[in-house]
């Protein structure tokens, strides 16, 4: 009696589960895939950075490595934003390789230099396949160092599976089905898709390839098809990439708190006028008056040599600076602390960018009221976040909007000396010279918003 109520069972369980596989066929079947490759020649794509040989042979794209040439890249002619993308490849155990999604190459970034991020294959024995890399710009964001798992998914020698997930600000990775990396970034939401050819050395023997193929995208009803990770997210915003922390970057603002802040004019944080909210600081509308409500803020610590990320963000019509070697002790009267300014403002809007004694020098990025940032600068949309970078090193100080440097000058030079004495700085003593000083947001009275706040000391 046994074996027969253990087979009806069985038969029961067969009957039960045979319907649901074929729906879960049936679901797979009608999802709406999109080829990106025709199995037939390269329609749809076209080939930036290096000199690397691109070729369609029986359905599939060989990348050919080739010597003294840079990192080449076969991008889609269209750029995407939200989407799954899955692909096959099978690489040489020798070569370095990677797929770009939201990348770009613009003119002003570093002469068209493709950026952007690149899920990286990687045959070597560290064995990074399906982490995350910033193609050209910060590095390393998800390495899998550690994931045991992850780092076996890859294999060496054979055709490998990469299903990759960008919705929003997530990226999520799998290689042949394992998951491998789950990130939380929102530095770029839009650009194309590449299949990278990595550069060899001039001893390396060139002729290697890549081989991929059955390249497929998804575009719609993402939500649906969308696989949760189980790997714990890993969080850039106000956080530091273990790349930033091996080059000695620190946090200078720690996305949560007041901690290592205070009120300019104050010994402690302003009780009014400036709002923590979602990893956010926001210095609140005020009319536009300067440092009339909860004035500006300025860090604790004082720096001498440095390199300085803020991101920001403006609202219409808006106002606001980061400053530099600031002396809190000077101007206890009304406005703004005294120091040296990388502007931040609507320059559309505001009026002014039309102000001061050089011209431009009001614009956004530029050095306040002394120096105009390059009027061709690569300045996002007001409501979307900019990245600003100051880099200040033996007197020599350089201005960056969004990786491009917009303008450079020496500290203590003829020609600096001769910009203050003309400009409304000329009323401070030795204005600009500090060896050291604060780092100051400052409060126009316009909604500004400040995210990712970090510097690396240089001495």
């Amino acid at each position: 009696m046994k074996i027969r109520f253990f087979y009806f069972l069985s038969l029961l369980s067969a009957i039960l589960i045979i319907p649901g596989c074929a729906g879960q066929q049936k679901d797979q079947e009608n999802i709406p895939w999109q080829p990106l490759f025709n199995d037939t020649d390269l329609s749809g794509w076209n080939q930036k950075g290096g000199a690397a040989l691109y070729e369609v042979k029986e359905g599939i794209i060989y990348g050919t490595t080739v010597p003294d040439s840079p990192n080449s890249f076969l991008t889609t002619d269209k750029n995407y934003d939200d989407f799954i993308l899955e692909l096959d490849f099978k690489v040489d155990s020798t070569m370095n390789s990677g797929i770009q999604i939201r990348s770009n190459s613009l003119p002003h970034y570093q002469n068209g230099r493709v950026h952007g991020y690149q899920i990286e294959i990687d045959p070597s024995d560290r064995a990074w396949s399906g982490g995350i890399y910033d193609e050209g710009r910060r590095g390393w964001l998800v390495n899998l160092e550690g994931q045991k798992e992850a780092q076996k998914a890859f294999k060496q020698n054979e055709w490998n599976h990469y299903r990759i997930e960008a919705l929003g600000d997530t990226i999520k990775t799998w290689v042949n089905g394992i998951p491998t990396a789950n990130l939380i970034d929102d530095k770029t939401h839009e650009g194309f898709i590449a299949l990278q050819v990595h550069s060899i050395g001039k001893e390396d023997t060139p002729g290697k390839y890549i081989q991929w193929k059955n390249i497929r995208i998804l575009t719609d009803s993402l939500s649906k098809y969308s696989t949760k990770s189980p790997i714990p997210p890993t969080y850039t915003k106000n956080h530091l990439t273990d790349q930033e922390k091996k080059d000695g970057w620190q946090l200078l603002w720690d996305g949560a708190t007041t901690n290592g802040w205070r009120g300019a004019k104050l010994s402690n944080f302003p009780e009014k006028g400036w709002k923590i909210e979602d990893g956010i600081l926001m210095v609140l509308e005020a009319d536009g008056k300067e440092a009339a409500d909860g004035g500006d803020i300025v860090t604790i610590e004082q720096f001498s040599d440095f390199e300085l990320s803020v991101d920001f963000k403006v609202t219409e019509g808006a106002n606001s600076g980061i400053k530099y070697y600031v002396d809190t002790e000077i101007n206890k009267g009304e406005g703004s602390s005294i120091g040296l300014e990388y502007q931040i403002l609507d320059d559309e809007r505001h009026p002014d960018a039309k102000l001061g004694n050089h011209e431009g020098s009001r614009t956004v990025a530029s050095l306040y009221d002394l120096i105009q940032a390059n009027p061709d600068k690569p300045i996002n949309p007001v409501g979307t976040w900019n990245t600003a970078r100051i880099y200040s090193h033996d007197d020599h100080v350089e201005h960056w909007l969004n990786g491009v440097k917009v303008l450079e000058y020496e500290r203590g030079s003829e020609d600096f000396k001769k910009l203050v004495s003309e400009s409304k700085y000329k009323v401070w003593p030795g204005f600009g010279l500090l060896e050291k000083g604060n780092i100051l947001l400052q409060d126009h009275g316009n909604k500004v918003y400040f995210k990712d706040i970090k510097i690396k000391p240089l001495n």
